[in-house]
């Protein structure tokens, strides 16, 4: 089956030291010399590929670049080293907002992130009391998004992120703001999606969860991918690094 995402000894670099700036010189210098002592290996040589259907748990502690991968997947990273290709649309989950805007409602702030998506107006009024019935936002759909509390942050932007046809699902971290009755109706929700035959790219520190959707584990350690396996393979080498 051809690969939906690959992802070829990819790298990417921060700064410790937010104060310090890349000069222009730099820019032009290959990737040895431009590297400097207050930048930091989020993640090295990185290499995997994902086929369609697959359910795919990041696993590792925190800092070790689990978020990072899903936002290079997500292409609103760009790698300093190596590639991502992504071959088909993403639907991402990959932090609180989900990518609204603060200073915009909630009602805009669905039409605008369905509409980017590819969703037609007329799709987004048949489908708009759905999103804000699932997201249990009713008295709030005229609220500037940045006025909400973070777990209806959260009910808003999953609402509208489920609704979305594209085949490639990531979701960070994000539902553990969610309080338990809604966390229920997205677990079942993401159950539905992947019987569907769509691809699932899930960090979270709850083992169950991430045993319960996921099939395949990448493990994540010192910005390097130290296994590529089974879920519950990926357990155990987790667990025998940190027991």
């Amino acid at each position: 089956m051809a690969s939906v995402i690959s992802v070829d000894d990819v790298g990417i670099s921060f700064k410790r030291n937010r104060q310090r700036q890349r000069s222009f010189k730099d820019l032009f210098a290959d990737r040895q010399r431009r590297a400097a002592p207050d930048e930091f290996w989020a993640l090295r040589h990185v290499s995997f590929e994902v086929a369609q259907g697959e359910a795919i748990g990041v696993v590792g502690r925190n800092g070790q670049g689990k978020s990072t991968l899903l936002k290079l997947v997500a292409e609103v990273m760009l790698p300093d080293e190596g590639t991502v290709a992504v071959r088909r649309g993403v639907a991402p989950l990959i932090e609180i907002t989900g990518g609204f805007v603060d200073d915009l409602s909630v009602r805009e702030n669905v039409y605008l992130s369905a509409g980017l998506h590819g969703k037609t107006r007329d799709e987004i009024d048949a489908e708009f009391d759905d999103i804000i019935a699932f997201a249990e936002i009713k008295d709030f759909v005229n609220t500037p998004y940045k006025h909400l509390s973070s777990g209806m942050k959260v009910r808003a932007a999953f609402a509208v992120v489920s609704r979305m046809d594209e085949p490639i699902l990531l979701v960070d971290e994000v539902l553990a703001v969610g309080d338990r009755g809604f966390r229920t109706k997205c677990y079942a929700r993401i159950e539905e999606m992947l019987d569907e035959g769509r691809t699932l790219f899930f960090v979270s520190h709850n083992d169950r969860d991430l045993q319960r959707f996921c099939t395949r584990g990448l493990y994540l350690d010192k910005g390097l991918l130290q296994f590529d396996g089974p879920i519950e393979e990926t357990f155990e080498r987790y667990s025998a690094d940190y027991a």
